[in-house]
């Protein structure tokens, strides 16, 4: 590599660095506190890194590597995330004591993947860094004390790994495919010689058997269905996780694959659009009876990776865009939500709707957090869930999709009243005569006044986000020209 192409590089070494460091600490016994204090310099490090090399661009790995606008500005947003998650985390009071430096190795781990990811342009790069970014979150899941005669913990991570196993095998069918029909596994080359063939049949089937891995990821119907219970059996902190970051890169990814078609051909339009009305109408209909704060955010999740197909369905630079700027506020409005599930909870168990009552009365700074991460995933003005969907919906009528605009707005309104009801509970529920108060650390304040603060102004401003968004995409797909040596 180059010093440029190191530079370019910068956000990938820092956390990489960050991870081998947890490793050898990891061999130690007793070394919680030092884990954590890695983690937290290395969360730091990498969202300085990602603003510094903003406006890096660098080719490596032969090629199948690119770092450009589109890659770096992503970066920036799931190190933002990477930050908020370990602000979260705080004590991990529902892990044991001695896995907690494994804990914060294996979530540096799998954040180094997801940043990975976003700049891989070769299928065979994609999948490395897919798996890379996996594998830690399956030993996650499972990292979470024991609570009655019930090992939930444990049924929720063999869910998270069968279903992922499956869409993985699937993806992997779709992929050859691709490389039969194109002889490529680079993106850019894809790109030229799939569209003359992109309508056939066996592009198409290809196309979506790649998706699977990508839908899994986003908990698109059919893929959902590991989504409720990994919530619930998982610690909070992991839940917040699995919520948050791996649907940003997942949307990143079909971006990429999305560039592959274009509105002159509907059949993939079409496709799209069945999986995000189904999304839709399954997620709000079932979190309707939903009584588990954080189940109800696993059923709510899966309609919100249909509103946001709603973006891909137009195959158009807009929608992308679009897509790209709701996963980012989806990312920063459920760890709002879950900043205020971890700090509610009791010794790290599961948190009812109920026990949300006169959480105004408890923690003000917590109330006003739950408050505007409700709302903004609600869709109400003017926060950053009402300008994701308005963007999603512009740029799906201006290709023509008016029946799935209404079914979209439709379901908007009915997830309206199961946010609601979370409202009502922390606003007007009775928490008894004597509402022991909530006291919240320094971090944990400060991340709600960030949290709060990003989910206004993305709302208010949201071109401070889409134009530089649909700026990069315009050089998404181009030939690679050069290659740097790795």
């Amino acid at each position: 590599m180059t010093t440029s192409s190191l530079l370019a590089f910068l956000p990938e070494l820092v956390l990489l660095t960050g991870a081998l460091v947890l490793f050898f600490v990891t061999l130690g016994d007793r070394l919680v506190a030092r884990a954590r204090l890695v983690t937290g310099i290395t969360a730091l490090a990498t969202l300085v890194a990602a603003a510094f090399s903003l406006d890096q661009s660098a080719v490596l790995f032969s090629g199948a590597y690119r770092i450009d606008a589109f890659s770096q500005l992503l970066k920036l947003v799931l190190a933002g995330g990477f930050v908020a998650v370990f602000c979260l985390t705080g004590a991990l009071p529902d892990v044991r004591e001695r896995i907690r430096p494994e804990y914060h190795f294996f979530l540096t781990l799998s954040v180094s993947g997801l940043l990975m990811l976003v700049s891989c342009i070769d299928l065979i790069a994609i999948i490395i860094a897919l798996e890379l970014s996996s594998f830690p979150l399956y030993l996650l899941v499972p990292m979470r004390r024991e609570r009655t005669d019930r090992r939930v913990q444990m049924e929720s991570a063999v869910k998270y790994i069968m279903f992922g196993i499956a869409a993985n095998g699937l993806m992997f069918f779709g992929v050859s495919y691709l490389f039969g029909l194109t002889g490529t596994t680079s993106l850019p080359l894809m790109l030229e010689r799939l569209l003359p063939v992109v309508h056939t049949p066996l592009a198409l089937t290809g196309l979506a058997l790649t998706f699977c891995g990508l839908f899994y990821k986003l908990a698109v119907f059919p893929f959902h269905f590991w989504t409720p219970d990994v919530y619930q059996g998982a610690s909070n902190e992991t839940a917040s996780l699995i919520a948050s970051l791996p649907k940003v890169a997942a949307v990143v990814v079909l971006v990429r694959f999305t560039a592959l078609a274009s509105p002159a051909h509907p059949a993939l339009a079409t496709l799209l659009t069945g999986l995000a009305i189904m999304s839709m109408l399954y997620g709000n209909l079932i979190a309707l009876g939903q009584t588990d704060f954080k189940r109800l955010l696993g059923f709510s999740g899966i309609a919100h990776a249909g509103y946001a197909l709603v973006g891909f369905v137009a195959l158009s630079e807009n929608g992308s865009a679009a897509a790209l700027y709701y996963i980012t506020g989806y990312m920063v409005m459920v760890l709002a939500c879950f900043v205020v599930i971890s700090r509610v909870s009791r010794d790290g168990t599961n948190v009812a709707i109920s026990e949300l009552a006169g959480l105004h009365r408890r923690s003000p700074l917590l109330a006003v957090t739950l408050i505007i991460g409700v709302f903004g995933l609600a869709g109400i003005p003017p926060f950053v869930g009402f300008m994701g969907k308005l963007s999603l919906l512009t740029a799906a009528l201006a290709e023509g999709h008016l029946a799935l605009v209404i079914i979209t707005m439709l379901n908007a309104a009915v997830a309206v009243y199961y946010y609601l009801r979370v409202v009502r509970e922390a606003v007007f529920g009775d928490p008894g005569d004597n509402p022991a108060p909530i006291i919240l650390d320094r971090s944990t304040r400060a991340l709600c006044v960030i949290l709060i603060v990003a989910i206004i102004l993305l709302g208010v401003s949201p071109s401070t986000v889409l134009d530089p968004l649909t700026q990069s995409l315009a050089g998404l797909n181009l030939p690679v020209l050069t290659a740097a040596a790795p």
